[in-house]
């Protein structure tokens, strides 16, 4: 039987360092915003600038590429929760994994870049697997009835973004990370306990419309 074939060092290196360069762009822009340098983002990833341009042209492709990825990670995890049989368990762990992922790190580019083509298709199965996740729980009556898709898009937004854990990362607290990222678990699992049904007063003001999204990631005309 033939053995299968190893990268030649040169690809493993490459793709080392364009993980590298994803996690470094998704840290830098939690901590820059929409303004993060890509000499910023080489650096943190370790490599040269010319290692970045080399595998995309501009920033704007790197953070199309970091949208694509985030929609990527979303719908695996909605396709995981829904495959859960507890409703329940499979809502609050589609959240839990996507907050944990720093899914709300991309914020600051909304409206900055633009959508390409495979986005958009990810983003509408993203939509779908979403609407049928609560659904579902609201069926089985164990998400509180005025809760909304977009009420979850929202929540997982805010939780996506750790404050302390972007403020220690860039002092170089690595001794603190671990103790962070166990703090961050316990306030997402205290916000997720507050969409269950038992929560007696309702929810303030009008649920939040689709505009939210659609009109913030909409690039404005003549940009």
């Amino acid at each position: 039987m033939s053995q299968p074939r190893r990268r030649a060092p040169r690809q493993a290196e490459a793709e080392r360092n364009d993980r590298a360069l994803l996690r470094a762009a998704r840290e830098v822009l939690a901590a820059d915003g929409a303004h993060a340098s890509v000499a910023a983002i080489a650096t943190r990833a370790g490599v040269g600038i010319g290692s970045l341009y080399r595998r995309y042209r501009t920033k704007e492709e790197l953070f199309q590429k970091l949208a694509e990825l985030s929609l990527d990670i979303w719908n695996e995890a909605a396709e995981r929760a829904l495959a859960e049989e507890d409703p329940w368990e499979g809502l609050a762990g589609f959240i839990a994994a996507c907050a944990e992922s720093g899914h709300g790190s991309l914020a600051p580019v909304a409206g900055t870049i633009e959508i390409t083509e495979e986005m958009r298709i990810k983003n509408e199965r993203s939509d779908r697997l979403l609407a049928a996740l609560v659904e579902r729980a609201h069926r089985a009556g164990v998400l509180r009835p005025d809760v909304t898709p977009v009420d979850i898009s929202l929540l997982i937004e805010q939780l996506g973004r750790s404050p302390v854990l972007d403020q220690l990362r860039a002092r170089g607290r690595e001794d603190l990370v671990e103790a962070a990222t166990a703090a961050r678990r316990r306030l997402i699992a205290i916000a997720v306990d507050g969409l269950r049904p038992c929560h007696a007063r309702p929810l303030p003001g009008d649920p939040p419309s689709d505009r939210l999204f659609t009109e913030r990631w909409r690039r404005p005309a003549g940009e």
